[in-house]
C-alpha cells in the first residue's frame, strides 16, 4: 500500500501529465502548483507578465544557507497519432511532482521549517530556453547559495534504480532563418535564384563545418519550407531552422561564427538576404563540485553506493545552466534520475517507471538534510 506522500506524488503527476501546457502558456499549471504551495504553508510569488510560481518555505531571516530547487513546467508541442498537441514527453510533469514531494516530506516534521530556507522554483518555458533567463531577470535566484535541478534520464544512459549527481549538458542554439529573394516563372530559371537550391547548399556546407573533433558537436537543418500550391513558380523565398550543439560554450561560439560566415557568403554570391529572425538556446553546464558532492552523498545514503552513477555528459541542453552563467556565485548541479525511460526523451510515447518518482523525492530530501545538517 502506498504511503501518503507517494500517493500525493503519483496523483499530482497524473494530473499534470493529463493537463500539459506549452511554453509561456502554463496558466492552469501555475494556478494548480500555487494552490498546493499555499496549502503547504509556503509564501508564494507569481508574476503579472509571465507564468511560473515560486514558493518560499522555512526561515529566511537566519544565517543558514538558502537552497533553491527548480522544476520546469512546460510541455512539448508534437504530433501524436496524427494530431499535434501539448505533450509531457520530457518528464517535466515528473520533475514538478518530485519537487512537490520534497516539500511534503519536509512538512512531515514541522520543526524542520525553522531550520531551513528553501525556495521552490517552478519555472516556465524551459523547452524554448527562455524561462530561466526570465527568472533571473525577476531576481528569483539572487539570494540563493545552492540551486538543484532534477531530470529523468533515458534507460540507455542511467539504469533504473541508479542516479547521477550531475548532468553535464552541452550548449544548444536553435535558429529560425529566412531566405529573401524573388519568385520567377518555372520556364525562366535564369531570372531568380531558387531558394530550394540555396537551402540544399546550406545543408551541404553545414556538413562541412569542421571543429575540434575532441569536443562533441553537431549542426544540421531541422526543417525547410519553400514554395506554395503552384508548381510552375520557382520560389525565391524560404524559411528554415537549424539546430547547433556543442559540449562547451567556446566551441559553440566558434560554430556560430562559421554558420554566420556561410550565410554571409551565400548572400554575396546570390544577391539575396538570409535573415536570422529568432535564436533560442541554452548554455553548456557549469557544475559546482560542492553542490555535486552534496548530491553524491545523498544518492549514496538513499540508494546505496553501488547505485551511484557517474556524472552524465550529454549533448542535450537545458536552460537550467543559465542560472549559473548569469549568477556565477551559485553552487548548482542537476540530479540525473534512472527510471527505465523508453524509447527516449521527446518521443511522443515516452514512458518511465513511476516508482522512480519516490527515489527522486528521497534524494532531494537527503540533499537538503545534508546541507542543513538536520
Amino acid at each position: 500500500m502506498k504511503n501518503g506522500i507517494e500517493k500525493r506524488v503519483l496523483e499530482t503527476f497524473r494530473y499534470l501529465h493529463e493537463n500539459p501546457e506549452i511554453s509561456w502558456e502554463e496558466y492552469k499549471t501555475t494556478n494548480y502548483i500555487e494552490e498546493l504551495l499555499v496549502k503547504s504553508g509556503c509564501t508564494v510569488t507569481t508574476f503579472d507578465d509571465c507564468t511560473g510560481v515560486i514558493g518560499e518555505y522555512g526561515n529566511f531571516e537566519s544565517d543558514h544557507p538558502v537552497i533553491g530547487v527548480r522544476a520546469d513546467m512546460d510541455a512539448l508541442w508534437q504530433e501524436i497519432n496524427g494530431d499535434f498537441q501539448a505533450n509531457h514527453s520530457c518528464g517535466h510533469d515528473a520533475h514538478m511532482s518530485m519537487v512537490l514531494g520534497l516539500l511534503w516530506k519536509l512538512e512531515q516534521t514541522p520543526a524542520i521549517k525553522e531550520k531551513v530556507a528553501i525556495k521552490f522554483i517552478f519555472q516556465p518555458a524551459e523547452e524554448v530556453c527562455s524561462g530561466a533567463l526570465k527568472m533571473v531577470e525577476k531576481g528569483v535566484v539572487d539570494d540563493l547559495d545552492y540551486l538543484f535541478g532534477i531530470h529523468l534520464r533515458p534507460a540507455q544512459e542511467v539504469p533504473m534504480g541508479k542516479a547521477s549527481p550531475a548532468i553535464v549538458h552541452g550548449a544548444v542554439k536553435m535558429y529560425k532563418v529566412e531566405i529573401k529573394g524573388e519568385d520567377a516563372h518555372g520556364a525562366r530559371p535564369h531570372l531568380n535564384h531558387n531558394a530550394i537550391e540555396i537551402g540544399a547548399q546550406i545543408v551541404n556546407h553545414l556538413s562541412k563545418i569542421h571543429l575540434d573533433p575532441n569536443v562533441p558537436h553537431s549542426v544540421k537543418m531541422t526543417n525547410f519550407h519553400a514554395g506554395g500550391k503552384s508548381s510552375n513558380i520557382i520560389p525565391g523565398n524560404a524559411s528554415f531552422s537549424i539546430d547547433l550543439r556543442a559540449q562547451n560554450n567556446k566551441l559553440m561560439d566558434e560554430m556560430e561564427g562559421k554558420v554566420r560566415s556561410l550565410f554571409e557568403a551565400l548572400e554575396n554570391l546570390y544577391n539575396i538576404d538570409i535573415r536570422i529572425n529568432d535564436i533560442n538556446g541554452a548554455a553548456a553546464a557549469k557544475t559546482n563540485e560542492e553542490a555535486t558532492d552534496h548530491m553524491r552523498e545523498a544518492i549514496k545514503h538513499t540508494l546505496g553506493e553501488d547505485r551511484l552513477h557517474p556524472p552524465i555528459v550529454t549533448p542535450g541542453g537545458d536552460d537550467f545552466h543559465y542560472y549559473t552563467r548569469k549568477r556565477p556565485s551559485l553552487k548548482a548541479t542537476m540530479l540525473g534520475l534512472g527510471c527505465d525511460l523508453k524509447p527516449g526523451l521527446h518521443h511522443p510515447h515516452m514512458t518511465f517507471n513511476e516508482s522512480a518518482l519516490m527515489n527522486g523525492v528521497a534524494i532531494l530530501y537527503r540533499t537538503v538534510v545534508h546541507i542543513f545538517k538536520l
